[in-house]
This record gives C-alpha cells, sequence and structure tokens, in this order.
C-alpha cells in the first residue's frame, strides 16, 4: 500500500468525491448524454492511450491520454468526456496502486470536467457531425477547443500540484509552475492533436477511423523518438565510463574534460555551429584525454622535468586516444578532435605537427578551450589564473599556438556567461605559485618540441 501523509489522503478524498459528484450531478445534463458504441470507443481508447506508453530519455513515461479526453468533449459532450476520462485512468497498467489509480481517475475527470465546461461556455458545438464550413469549424470548434485544452493544462496541472504538496511538502507554486513549464506547451501540442481527431470524426465523416489516422503516426513517431533517446543515453554512458577511467588516475583532471567540453560548446554556439556538430563537439571535448589511459601515473602527476621518455608517453597521448574510441562509430567525427587537440598553428605541435588550417576544426577549438580551463585550474605546483589572466596568454599565443577566431569566440561567450572553474582540488603537495617546467596544456610552460611521430596515423578529416 501506498504510505501517503493524512491530509494527502484527504485530498485525495476531496478529488475523488468531487469526480464522482460531477458524474452523478450531470447526467443527462451537462451536453448530452452520448450513444453507448461511440462511449465504449472513447473509453477503449482512453484505456489503450494509458497502455500504450512510452519511455521518455528522462527515464518516466508519457502517453496520449489527454488528446482522447480532449477530442471526447466535442464527439460525447461534457459528462461523456468525464466518464471516459475517468473510467480509462483505471485501466492504465503498470505496478500503479490503487489510490494513485483513484487520483488519476479523478484528477482526469475534473480537468475534463474544467476544459468541457470552458468549451460549453463559448459556444462550442456537441453536435460535430453537422458542423459544417470553414467558419462553423472555426467558432464552433477551434477557437473553444483551443481555449479549453489550455484550462485542461491548468487544471490538470493544480491538482497535481497540490498533490505532491500534500505527499512530499513541496510548495504548491513551485510544483504547479514547473509543470506548465516544462510541459505546457507539449501539452497545448497535444490539444491541437485532439481537435484533430474530433474533426476527423465529425466534420470530416470519418469516424471510428480517425482514432487511427491521428493515434497511430503519433505512436509511431514517440516510439522511434524514445529508441533515439535510448541510443543517446547509451553513447553517453560509453562516453562516461571512458572518461572515468581517465579521471581515476588523476586528481586533477577530474572534471576537466566536462570543463573543456563545455568550454568548446560555448566556441561553437559563438560561431553558430549545428546542432549535430555541437554535439559531436561535446564528446570530442569530453574525450580529448582518453589516451591518458596509457600514461603511467607517475608521469601525469610529476611537477618536475620530464625526460624524454616520458614526454613521448604524455605526446603520445592523443594517437593511443584514437586508437581506443576508434572502433565506436558514433565518434566517427570526433577522433580528429581527440588525435590533434594538441597541433599548433605554427607546426610546433603534436603528434603529427600540422600547420594552420591543416588542423582539423575540431582540434583547433578543443586546443583552445583545454588550455583555458587548464590555466583557470589549480594544479599541485600552482595555483590557478584568473579568467582574465587566462584570456591575455590565449591573445598572446593567439595566430602562433591558437587559431585567433577561436580565441576570440571563447572570449565573447565569456563576456555573456560566467566561467565556473575547477574546484580547488586536495593537492599532493604545496602550492607555490610557479609554473612546472613542462605542461602540456599551459601555452606559457616550457614545452620540448617533439617531431612528428615516425608512423604518423592515419591522416583524418
Amino acid at each position: 500500500m501506498l504510505q501517503l501523509p493524512r491530509r494527502a489522503w484527504r485530498y485525495l478524498a476531496i478529488v475523488v468525491a468531487a469526480d464522482s459528484a460531477v458524474l452523478i450531478a450531470g447526467f443527462g445534463r451537462i451536453g448530452e448524454t452520448p450513444p453507448l458504441p461511440t462511449l465504449l470507443i472513447f473509453l477503449a481508447l482512453g484505456a489503450l492511450a494509458h497502455f500504450v506508453r512510452v519511455p521518455s530519455s528522462a527515464g518516466q513515461t508519457i502517453s496520449f491520454s489527454s488528446i482522447v479526453h480532449l477530442a471526447a468533449i466535442p464527439v460525447l459532450g461534457t459528462w461523456g468526456a468525464v466518464l471516459s476520462a475517468s473510467l480509462s485512468a483505471l485501466f492504465t497498467v503498470g505496478r500503479w496502486s490503487a489510490p494513485v489509480r483513484l487520483f488519476n481517475g479523478g484528477q482526469m475527470g475534473l480537468s475534463a470536467f474544467a476544459a468541457g465546461s470552458t468549451f460549453a461556455y463559448l459556444g462550442g458545438s456537441f453536435h460535430v457531425d453537422t458542423v459544417g464550413g470553414s467558419g462553423e469549424i472555426f467558432t464552433d470548434l477551434v477557437a473553444p477547443m483551443f481555449v479549453a485544452t489550455v484550462v485542461h493544462c491548468v487544471a490538470n496541472g493544480a491538482l497535481l500540484a497540490w498533490m505532491v504538496h500534500s505527499h512530499k511538502g513541496v510548495p504548491f507554486r513551485v510544483v504547479f509552475l514547473g509543470t506548465l513549464k516544462e510541459g505546457g506547451v507539449t501539452y497545448v501540442g497535444y490539444g491541437l492533436f485532439g481537435l484533430l481527431l474530433a474533426v476527423l470524426w465529425g466534420p470530416a465523416g470519418v469516424g471510428p477511423l480517425s482514432a487511427v489516422l491521428v493515434l497511430a503516426p503519433l505512436y509511431v513517431a514517440r516510439w522511434a523518438w524514445a529508441q533515439y533517446a535510448e541510443e543517446h543515453e547509451a553513447y553517453e554512458r560509453t562516453v562516461r565510463a571512458l572518461v572515468g577511467a581517465v579521471e581515476a588516475k588523476d586528481l586533477y583532471t577530474r572534471g576537466h574534460n566536462e570543463r573543456v567540453s563545455r568550454a568548446s560548446v560555448m566556441i561553437a554556439d559563438q560561431l553558430g555551429m549545428g546542432p549535430d556538430r555541437t554535439e559531436m563537439l561535446r564528446f570530442a571535448g569530453i574525450l580529448h584525454d582518453v589516451g591518458k589511459i596509457g600514461v603511467p601515473t607517475r608521469v601525469l602527476r610529476k611537477t618536475g622535468r620530464l625526460t624524454d621518455e616520458e614526454f613521448a608517453a604524455i605526446a603520445l597521448h592523443p594517437v593511443r586516444g584514437l586508437d581506443m574510441v576508434r572502433g565506436i562509430e558514433f565518434l566517427k567525427e570526433a577522433y580528429s578532435g581527440i588525435l590533434h587537440h594538441h597541433e599548433r598553428l605554427d607546426g610546433r605541435g603534436y603528434p603529427m605537427g600540422l600547420q594552420g588550417d591543416d588542423i582539423p576544426e575540431f582540434a583547433r577549438i578543443i586546443g583552445v578551450a583545454d588550455a583555458f580551463d587548464s590555466m583557470t585550474s589549480t594544479r599541485s605546483y600552482r595555483q590557478a589564473r584568473s579568467v582574465a589572466e587566462a584570456v591575455e596568454e590565449l591573445r598572446r599565443c593567439s595566430g602562433t599556438q591558437f587559431d585567433p577566431r577561436f580565441v576570440d569566440a571563447l572570449v565573447t561567450a565569456l563576456e555573456r556567461q560566467p566561467w565556473e572553474g575547477a574546484p580547488d582540488p586536495v593537492a599532493d603537495g604545496p602550492v607555490d605559485g610557479t609554473t612546472a617546467v613542462f605542461d602540456h596544456d599551459d601555452p606559457s610552460a616550457a614545452s620540448p618540441v617533439l617531431p612528428p611521430v615516425a608512423a604518423p596515423p592515419e591522416r583524418l578529416p
């Protein structure tokens, strides 16, 4: 049995009693009593809408019940719509307890009553089969149904918000406004599908077949979107697992990959990059240092001068990173950013010594973002620089190490939104304010020039 506080039980009883009172008092009075076959069809459609629930990317589920309930108003009349909404909610398939089913029935029934009363007040027609002509359809169906949809949304949100307030103690205003903000537009959009179902049912003369014409394509579209959302979530889990392996090796890289990704997206947004490429750039930014898994931990944490062998191990991390992700097909466009993010415009970078525009765009963007976050993060051997100091350093190296266009884009983006840098980590040793002999991410640090690898990896576009 669902554990509810006493005030939530009282509220549940009020909702169910009010819905029951509407059904009893309104029998044969609110609109017209609908034909039994039509009522049974809408009752079945409402139950089916609850049964055919589609998982969303947020882990919740969605149904098309509001479409059916709103279409039922002009087709069945207000009383029929209330009865259909109240009963269909009881047939929801799942592990919902009896109190939840009762509340949903009362909530849906009262929302349908509020919407149906609004529809009638505005002169909406309950004889959809006799409505004809574009003028009548607009005045007798479209206009009152649109307002009724808004009322249905507000009533549904208010009833739900008060239950959450009664159950969890969350302020009513917070839940109510949050519900309208997150789902209001979608809800009204569903109402338009309900209007389409009513128009096809009545004025267009399609009848019950209109439910198939409206609901089937909508369900297929939402099912396809759910599959895409699940696939995207799988991508995210893959990326997070790889990043977690890197960050487990080095305290000072924790959060660095996320911030590099965020700064890269800021640059992309400033340049007007399309959403698909921006999303791939986000992945590339998160994974740019994944090859560090193959670098010895003592080398990653070393603050003094690196030997030639140690520097070679560091400088090969982009190649190792590419090798790790090359088989992950959805990351294909991110390959170039992972492999080339340490190239420099003047050709003194690694691993291939590319120059200028030969360096892929993703790599040039990530290079700027990487250096910026590194400079604004505290390391064991130095304190973080301020944003202004980091920007000054990026500008100093603009044209030699960094692409000026992407430096300018980041600077402009930083003027519009504040930068949340890395929190100070627990240092392995004292922070003396000095720069290490070599910091492969910091443009102001002394960094040896590594010649291109003898057998460069396959060139990427």
